[in-house]
Formats: C-alpha cells, sequence, structure tokens
C-alpha cells in the first residue's frame, strides 16, 4: 500500500505521549510500512522530523540513544521523498493552506495525497478533516 506519511504519525514512534488510541493508530500505519508499505512525504518531512527530535531531547522526553534507535527505524522504512513539493509550494499548497485553514507544511501533506491520488496517514484533526473535504482519504484501520 502507498499512502502519504504525515510526521504527526511518525512523531509517535518516537515519543508516547498521546492517548492510547492515537498510539495504535500511529502503530497501525507503522506496521503497514513494515509490512511492506511505501510512504511519500513532501521534501520538508525530515526537516520536521529534526526538528521534533531536538525539542524532545531538549525537554528530555527522549535520549540520545532513543533518538539514535528511532533515526535508524527511519532509514529502514520505504519513505520516499516527493522531489515536486516545492513546485507546488506557491500554487496548489498555497491554495489548499487558505482554502482550509492549514499551515503551509500540513498542505503539503494534503496536497501530495491529492496529486498522487493517495490516502493520508494524519492524527493531525485540521489535516484529517481538510483531506476529508477535498476528496482525499485518511488511511483507515480496522
Amino acid at each position: 500500500m502507498k499512502f502519504v506519511l504525515d510526521n504527526s504519525i511518525a512523531m509517535r514512534w518516537l515519543l508516547n505521549d498521546r492517548e492510547p488510541s492515537t498510539q495504535d493508530y500511529a502503530r497501525k500505519v507503522l506496521d503497514l510500512l513494515i509490512e511492506g508499505g511505501t510512504a511519500l512525504v513532501p521534501n520538508l518531512w525530515a526537516l520536521e522530523a529534526a526538528n521534533v527530535i531536538v525539542k524532545a531531547l531538549k525537554k528530555a522526553a527522549v535520549t540520545q540513544a532513543d533518538a539514535s534507535q528511532f533515526i535508524a527505524l527511519l532509514g529502514e522504512l520505504d519513505i520516499q521523498l516527493d522531489a515536486q513539493t516545492h513546485d507546488h509550494a506557491l500554487g496548489d499548497t498555497l491554495s489548499l493552506a487558505k482554502q482550509y485553514g492549514l499551515s503551509s507544511y500540513d498542505a503539503a501533506y494534503l496536497e501530495l495525497a491529492l496529486r498522487k491520488g493517495i490516502p493520508l496517514a494524519t492524527i493531525d484533526k485540521e489535516l484529517g478533516d481538510a483531506a476529508n473535504k477535498a476528496g482525499g482519504m485518511r488511511v483507515l484501520m480496522n
């Protein structure tokens, strides 16, 4: 299965700071990748991940060993960067951000899902609502 992976999901693999149902959903998305799924991400994804890791280390929410293990996990998964994110930033992405009241970062995930015609995995309520309204769909788990 191919889908767009919002950073909010991947960070739950490092941080156990949400309600159990959210953590369970994130784990199911991870299982999809471990079982051979492919995640597409906007080319800003690694910068977002690095930012969360730095903040978590500063707050002592994770150890350096935790962060290193998490980074190694990401390297083992089929997470592919979209090279065209930049090309759509000031057009479709900007339009989606304005239309749905999203940050440009969140709109980049929505734009990618819509452009590729694939589901979006997110725990971000506003982004998920925008995806549903825009005709995208979230990755649904049973």
